[in-house]
């Protein structure tokens, strides 16, 4: 799947069909289809099913502002590779919020999801696959 002729939505649309579905209902399409670079901590399904009760309510039109502070809380400009990141570091989120990295024996945490796949390369950026959705603070 690293195929870095693929933008990072398209990326998205093939692993994460969720996070795809929400990206084009928070109206981030375009963006995420930017120029870049961007290093998006994108959740699998299952991280998005886990909270599928917060998920329907968040993809009503009425929440469209509110999905799309949670999503850009998972992008960060610039590409950041899995070998950039160090333990402690703190990443400026696109939404303005802080995400902590934490490295323990190996194993890459993101605020308290886990790393599952690094470095998915896209045209765009990267995209390293999480197992939970991130909440900023609201």
């Amino acid at each position: 799947m690293n195929d870095s002729k693929k933008d990072i939505v398209a990326i998205a649309s093939e692993s994460a069909k969720t996070l795809a579905a929400a990206v084009t209902a928070a109206g981030l399409v375009d963006t995420l289809q930017g120029e870049g670079p961007f290093t998006v901590f994108a959740p699998t399904d299952a991280a998005f099913a886990a909270i599928q009760k917060d998920v329907d309510n968040l993809l009503k039109p009425e929440n469209k502002a509110k999905l799309a502070d949670i999503l850009t809380y998972h992008v960060v400009s610039g590409k950041t590779l899995a070998a950039g990141l160090h333990d402690g570091q703190e990443l400026t989120t696109v939404q303005g919020g802080k995400l902590k990295v934490a490295i323990k024996e190996g194993k890459v945490m993101i605020g308290d999801a886990h790393v599952t796949m690094a470095d998915v390369a896209a045209s765009n950026g990267v995209v390293h696959v999480i197992d939970k959705v991130l909440m900023p603070k609201m």
